[in-house]
């Protein structure tokens, strides 16, 4: 009994020594930052997913952003840095950023663990990270994305039609309704199929799309076994998609492939400029999967909720919404529409979907990696030496929402962004506006993403008068289990038409 009771003790105590091996990490190199505690370190949420993962950032934030430019913080036992000035946030994401150039997850998912994920750009590192995005730039020129709108317009169209069919049956829900909006828009613009979502009640894609982007249990146990053993995202990989989800977007691709060579089908869309790739590189059906997959998660899930949260944010303020609409019907063509260049041209609409950003940034932070050894300033005369291989965290969400850099954050006020006071590029030379990050590892799809968005609150607003059903929560809570900003319970708008 005395030696099985030892045995216990020592074990537990060999546990316990272990897991707080490194809580003292950052107090040996005098840089200030929370306790971890113990298993999850100063983030519990992504683990426990009891609360949304953005107040962890935001209660390090509001309790250490006076006691130095970073701080020192903990994933699991894993010792990262919080930046906490939006001049030094810059500084990591543009001008230091051969010392920053890789994502964090990058060593967690690898071509076999996860042939889909494994190819996406924001996956790769160095000189792969650099070939994969000179592939994919082309696809998002000014002609191409001309050549695009029509699509879009089309979708948009299907979704007016939506409207009008759901809108006297009661509120509609619109995160849905933004994510079939661009479920469908970039469904035909990559492989021009038509996903069905306005027409059908569970259509495939949107089922697929919606699979693709759920976090699972799975997931969450493989990064709490990272978090605790750091070591071990070298030796294990992640696998984000599903062989089911693998097969499905590798049928539809191969389809949409066969189907245009067979028929000699001419049409300037992402599809057209993979062909004239995988042409030109020798890709695989895999890669080109791979391919068609990024812009599927760029063009679908991040700009459904940047479309959600603004139409969200005009039920909420008619006075915003009333001058938008203004703006918008004076733009319009003789058909009662809005060309390509008109709508990018329409400085108030930037103003209100860039505000909407700056409250609901779709993602609330990024995560690089140190990639060469490299001296940050904590305190003035005080610097610290971040070993390579340390994660550096950007606290996206926080720095929107600082009253210091912006008067009255809460408050949604699409002026604080009008030209006359130097629009978005004040906040963006300032480090503290970033809802597609910045610097070379900028968003890729951050032009479609904004055209097709645009192109859809044009049609909702000069269509209809929209405000929030009492079905919203309010003030809007966010999703605990989700690894993006999204809203808990939906949100409710109610649709009344505008009378010609």
């Amino acid at each position: 009994m005395f030696v099985t009771v030892t045995l216990l003790v020592t074990a537990i105590t060999f546990v316990y020594v272990y897991l707080a091996w490194y809580s003292n990490y950052w107090t040996k190199r005098g840089v200030p930052g929370p306790a971890p505690r113990l298993l999850f370190g100063n983030f519990p949420s992504f683990i426990l997913r009891n609360r949304p993962f953005v107040d962890d950032f935001q209660d390090i934030y509001d309790k250490y952003r006076s006691k130095g430019n970073v701080i020192g913080v903990f994933n699991g036992r894993q010792p990262a840095v919080l930046v906490m000035k939006p001049e030094l946030i810059k500084d990591v994401l543009i001008k230091n950023f051969k010392q920053f150039q890789d994502n964090e997850f990058a060593d967690s998912v690898s071509k076999d663990s996860d042939p889909i994920f494994g190819r996406n750009p924001f996956m790769l590192k160095g000189e792969e990270w650099k070939e994969k995005r000179a592939e994919v730039t082309p696809a998002f020129t000014t002609s191409r994305m001309k050549a695009l709108f029509p699509f879009v317009e089309d979708v948009s169209n299907r979704m007016k039609q939506y409207i009008a069919q759901h809108t006297t049956k009661g509120p509609i829900e619109t995160r849905e309704l933004c994510a079939k909006y661009t479920t469908d828009v970039v469904s035909s613009c990559i492989f021009a199929a038509d996903a069905q979502s306005f027409t059908k009640e569970k259509a495939e894609i949107r089922e697929m799309g919606r699979k693709l982007l759920e976090p699972n249990f799975q997931i969450v146990m493989m990064f709490l076994l990272i978090g605790l053993i750091p070591a071990l995202k070298k030796l294990i990989k992640i696998s984000f998609v599903s062989k089911e989800i693998e097969q499905f977007f590798t049928d539809l691709m191969e389809k949409a492939v066969a189907y245009r060579e067979q028929n000699n089908v001419k049409r300037v869309d992402y599809l057209d400029h993979l062909m004239a790739l995988r042409a030109k590189k020798q890709l695989s059906s895999l890669d080109m999967a791979a391919h068609g997959v990024t812009f599927f998660i760029d063009g679908f899930e991040t700009s459904s909720l940047a479309m959600c949260f603004t139409l969200y944010e005009l039920a909420r303020n008619p006075d915003c919404q009333e001058t938008l609409r203004s703006e918008l019907m004076a733009a319009r063509n003789e058909d009662g529409s809005i060309d390509y260049d008109a709508l990018l041209e329409l400085p108030y609409l930037d103003q209100v979907l860039y505000e909407a950003l700056r409250i609901w940034p779709p993602a609330a932070f990024l995560s690089k990696v140190c990639t060469v050894p490299t001296e940050l300033e904590v305190t003035d005369g005080h610097k610290v030496l971040i070993e390579r291989g340390l994660p550096v965290m950007l606290p996206v969400w926080a720095v929107h929402r600082d009253k210091e850099y912006y008067e009255e954050p809460e408050r949604f006020n699409p002026d604080r962004f009008s030209p006359a006071t130097g629009g978005t590029k004040v906040y963006r030379e300032k480090g503290c506006f970033l809802p597609f990050g910045d610097g070379p590892r900028q968003c890729l799809g951050m032009r479609f993403a904004l055209m097709q968005v645009k192109r859809g609150l044009f049609e909702v607003i000069t269509k209809y008068e929209v405000s929030v059903n009492s079905k919203s929560k309010q003030p809007i809570q966010l999703d605990p289990k989700a690894f993006i900003v999204c809203p808990l319970g939906g949100i409710w708008l109610d649709y009344k038409p505008i009378e010609a």
